[in-house]
């Protein structure tokens, strides 16, 4: 190999410097910043999602209503979720996007959800930080106050109680709830429903006769 094909190119150079640069790490932290204190209290819902797909690089699908006063959490180079067609993301939702949040279509996220995909090993001696990709599957419903722990899977058609703590992966067409999170019952698979809920400013009003 020659010392010319070995030397970075331009464009690593540049990057090298910018992940030494505090400026860097300032600015990406400002994003979110602005996203979470700022954009999150916007009431027009579609400037909040042109912030969170072009500055955050976050997936918002077609028909997908997400709330006022969310807050969306990521690493400097990207904010890893990505929301399907037809969600209902009610307020103060909490999506960790560091390692990672995938939502299906026709999901419903009640107001002040947990999301974790990162937290800590607390056997660790270091302390070390442990995680995993949570994925939201088709029709599912999360119950106000639902905490999802990192790595977890929500079954498609799947509800979470409200307040439940969901520490493992929950089967399809199931209802789980409580501390930590065990099966309550079984849901019905004949699922029809295709979420459209866009109500005005931070309130539960929307024009029902588009409904």
């Amino acid at each position: 190999m020659s010392q010319a094909s070995a030397r970075p190119s331009l464009k690593q150079r540049i990057k090298g410097r910018l992940l030494r640069s505090s400026t860097y790490f300032f600015l990406a932290a400002l994003k979110y910043y602005v996203g979470n204190n700022v954009i999150a209290h916007v009431p027009w819902e579609r400037l909040r999602n042109a912030y969170y797909r072009r500055i955050l690089g976050i997936r918002i699908g077609q028909r997908t209503h997400v709330s006022m006063r969310q807050f969306f959490t990521g690493y400097h180079s990207r904010c890893n979720v990505s929301i399907g067609n037809n969600c209902v993301l009610n307020r103060e939702i909490y999506l960790d996007g560091r390692t990672g949040v995938v939502i299906g279509n026709n999901v419903n996220v009640s107001f002040q959800c947990c999301i974790l995909s990162l937290h800590h090993d607390h056997n660790h001696p270091g302390f070390a930080s442990i995680g995993g990709v949570v994925e939201i599957r088709d029709h599912a419903w999360l119950g106000a106050r639902a905490t999802i722990l990192p790595g977890v899977t929500i079954g498609e058609g799947a509800v979470v109680a409200a307040g439940a703590v969901v520490t493992k992966d929950v089967a399809p067409y199931t209802v789980v709830g409580g501390v930590p999170a065990k099966f309550i019952a079984e849901r019905n698979r004949e699922i029809a429903y295709l979420t459209d809920f866009s109500p005005f400013f931070d309130t539960d009003v929307f024009d029902e006769s588009h409904g």
